[in-house]
């Protein structure tokens, strides 16, 4: 059960960078306040994955604090099934 969560974390965090450079597309995908963005899309759809109801302030600090740790504890790792992992470790 698990892996087929975290399966579907992964499948989720990489839907949210592919609609986001596609909303971001003029800038090939820079947006400084990424987390924002992100966090708009995510809530909804983490939710009910993780049972879990988050405020946006709440995914945006988990993001950010993601998003400096994983360079430092697992750098080259597949970006999106670290998130998977880390929110799993979080919220499960």
């Amino acid at each position: 059960m698990e892996t087929d969560l975290t399966r579907q974390l992964e499948e989720l965090f990489r839907e949210a960078s592919e609609a986001h450079h596609q909303a971001y597309i003029e800038t090939d995908g820079a947006d400084p306040e990424w987390p924002l963005w992100y966090a708009d899309y995510l809530r909804d759809k983490l939710a009910p994955l993780l049972d879990a109801i988050f405020t946006k302030s709440e995914l945006v600090y988990m993001l950010i604090l993601v998003a400096n740790e994983q360079p430092l504890t697992a750098p080259g790792a597949n970006w999106a099934r670290y998130y998977a992992k880390k929110f799993l470790s979080l919220y499960v």
